[in-house]
C-alpha cells in the first residue's frame, strides 16, 4: 500500500505551532475566503435586530436579585454601551473594504459560466503538453469542459493576456515548487505564453522532473523546481508509485533541490499535496521520531497531518525570515473527484458538467488539509506583524474553483484510447490531474490578477 486514508474513528495528531496564536474557528477559516465586505455582512445583521424590548429588561431584574435598577436605566446603560461598542466597531473597520474601494473582488468565490469561444489553445497549437495530461489527443471524446469560465461573483476575471504577462515579467524569472500538480499548471502555463513566443528549453535533470524555460525576447525564465514534499526526502518508487521501501522524510530540513534556488527567483509559487499521504519514516534531528502507517514497525504513529503542518511551518517560516523578499503565492490543496473507489482500487471520474455552487462538498480529505494550510497561512501572515513584506506573500486558492470541476480530470485518458476498446473499464482512471487544456487555465487567470492588478 502507498498511501493510507484515516478511517472512522481513527486517532489523528496535529502539531504545535512555534508561533502562539489563538485557535482557528469556523468562522476564521470563511473569512480567510471571503472579501471584507461579506464578513461585514455578519456584523450588520447584528446591529440591524430589533433590541431586546424594555419589558423583557424588566423581567430580568425585577426580583431585587440584580443590581436593582430600575427597567430605564437599565436601557439608558445598554444603549451607552452599544453605542460605545459601535463607535469601536467604526474606528476598527474601515468605512469600505479597501478591496472594494480598489475595484476588486474576491477572485475566488463564484462559479463556472458557459464559455462558447472554448479554450485559449489546444494540443494542435502547443507542443508542451505532457502526454500524460493530453485528454484531446489521446482520444478524449467530449469537448464541453473545455467550454466554461471562472466568473467571480462580483466581478470580471479577465483571460489570461499573454503579451502583457510576458512585458511585465521582462528579465525576471519564476520558480514553480512543488510535485505533479504544479508541472501540471506549468504545462498550462507555457502552453498559454507560447501563443506569443516559444519558449527554448535550457535545462532538465534526467528524469525531467527539473526543467527550465527560458523566453528570450523578454529573457524571462521558468523553472519547474520537483520537490513533492518540500522537505529533504528519499523516495524508493518509480514513476508509477510502485515503491520498494518507506519514504523517509526529514522533518527539521527543508529540501535542498528548491532552497537553493530560491533566491534566483523574482516570484515563487509553491504547494503541497498528496504525497503527504503517503506510508513514511520521519526523522528530525539526525533520527526516527515516527512514521506514518508503518505497520511493521514498532514506531509511533504521528499521521500525515502532522507532517504537513511541520511542513508548512518550516516552509513559511524561511519565507518569513528570509532576507531575499520574492513574491511568493502559495497555492492551496488540489482537490480529486476519484468515485466509487480510490485511484488504486477502480475509481473513475466520468462526470461531464461542472458542479453548481454548493451541490459538492468534497471529501473528508479536503476537510483535514485545507484547514491545515489556512490556519498556518494565516499564521504566516501574523508573523509578519503587517509589514511591508506581507504583501508578498499571497495565497493563491484554487480549492473552490476546482472542487467544482470533476469534468476537467484527465479520467481515462492518460494514455491513447481507442474508442469500442474491450478493456476500457479496466483503465486505470487519472482524477487528480487535469486535462490541458482544462479547468487548469483558470488557475493562471487568477495568478496573473493577482500579480498584475
Amino acid at each position: 500500500m502507498y498511501l493510507h486514508l484515516p478511517q472512522a474513528g481513527e486517532q489523528t495528531q496535529h502539531c504545535e505551532s512555534p508561533i502562539p496564536t489563538a485557535p482557528l474557528s469556523a468562522l476564521d477559516l470563511e473569512l480567510e475566503i471571503l472579501p471584507p465586505m461579506a464578513s461585514s455582512s455578519r456584523w450588520w445583521s447584528w446591529w440591524a435586530s430589533p433590541l431586546p424590548s424594555s419589558s423583557s429588561a424588566s423581567s430580568r431584574h425585577h426580583k431585587g436579585d440584580g443590581w436593582g435598577v430600575g427597567p430605564a436605566l437599565v436601557k439608558a446603560v445598554g444603549w451607552l454601551l452599544l453605542a460605545g461598542l459601535f463607535f469601536r466597531v467604526l474606528c476598527s473597520f474601515p468605512s469600505s473594504s479597501p478591496e472594494i474601494s480598489k475595484g476588486k473582488c474576491n477572485i475566488f468565490d463564484g462559479e463556472w459560466v458557459p464559455n462558447p469561444s472554448g479554450p485559449a489553445y489546444t494540443n494542435a497549437t502547443c507542443r508542451f503538453i505532457d502526454g500524460h495530461q493530453n485528454c484531446m489527443l489521446n482520444g478524449r471524446p467530449d469537448m464541453a469542459y473545455l467550454h466554461w469560465r471562472w466568473k467571480p461573483y462580483q466581478c470580471e476575471l479577465p483571460q489570461f493576456d499573454e503579451v502583457r504577462f510576458l512585458s511585465a515579467m521582462r528579465n525576471k524569472s519564476w520558480g514553480l515548487i512543488g510535485d505533479s500538480i504544479l508541472r501540471n499548471q506549468m504545462q498550462s502555463l507555457i502552453c498559454l505564453l507560447s501563443k506569443v513566443e516559444e519558449p527554448v528549453e535550457v535545462y532538465h535533470d534526467k528524469e525531467f522532473r527539473n526543467r527550465r524555460w527560458r523566453f528570450q525576447s523578454y529573457n524571462f525564465t521558468l523553472s519547474l523546481v520537483w520537490s513533492p514534499f518540500l522537505m529533504k526526502s528519499e523516495v524508493f518508487e518509480n514513476e508509477n508509485g510502485q515503491s520498494t521501501s518507506e519514504i523517509q522524510l526529514h522533518l527539521d530540513v527543508l529540501d535542498p533541490v528548491w532552497k537553493s534556488q530560491y533566491e534566483s527567483f523574482d516570484y515563487v509559487v509553491i504547494a503541497g499535496g498528496q504525497w503527504f499521504l503517503k506510508v513514511a519514516v520521519y526523522w528530525e534531528n539526525g533520527r526516527v521520531i515516527g512514521c506514518h502507517y508503518c505497520q511493521d514497525k514498532k514506531l509511533l504513529e504521528l499521521g500525515f497531518e502532522h507532517l504537513y503542518c511541520r511542513t508548512l511551518q518550516q516552509v513559511f517560516r524561511f519565507i518569513t525570515l528570509a532576507s531575499h523578499k520574492p513574491v511568493v503565492l502559495f497555492r492551496t490543496w488540489a482537490p480529486d473527484h476519484f468515485e466509487n473507489a480510490e485511484w488504486f482500487n477502480g475509481g473513475t471520474c466520468s462526470r461531464v458538467l461542472p458542479y453548481k455552487k454548493g451541490e459538492y462538498s468534497g471529501k473528508d480529505m479536503d476537510h483535514v488539509m485545507r484547514p491545515i494550510e489556512l490556519q498556518e497561512f494565516r499564521k504566516a501572515i501574523a508573523a509578519l506583524d503587517g509589514s511591508r513584506n506581507a504583501v508578498n506573500l499571497k495565497l493563491l486558492d484554487t480549492y473552490s474553483l476546482s472542487s467544482m470541476r470533476p469534468d476537467g480530470h484527465v479520467g481515462p485518458y492518460r494514455y491513447p484510447f481507442v474508442k469500442g476498446d474491450k478493456d476500457f473499464k479496466s483503465v486505470q482512471n487519472d482524477c487528480l490531474h487535469w486535462c490541458v487544456p482544462g479547468p487548469i487555465d483558470a488557475w493562471n487567470d487568477l495568478v496573473m490578477k493577482m500579480v498584475l492588478s
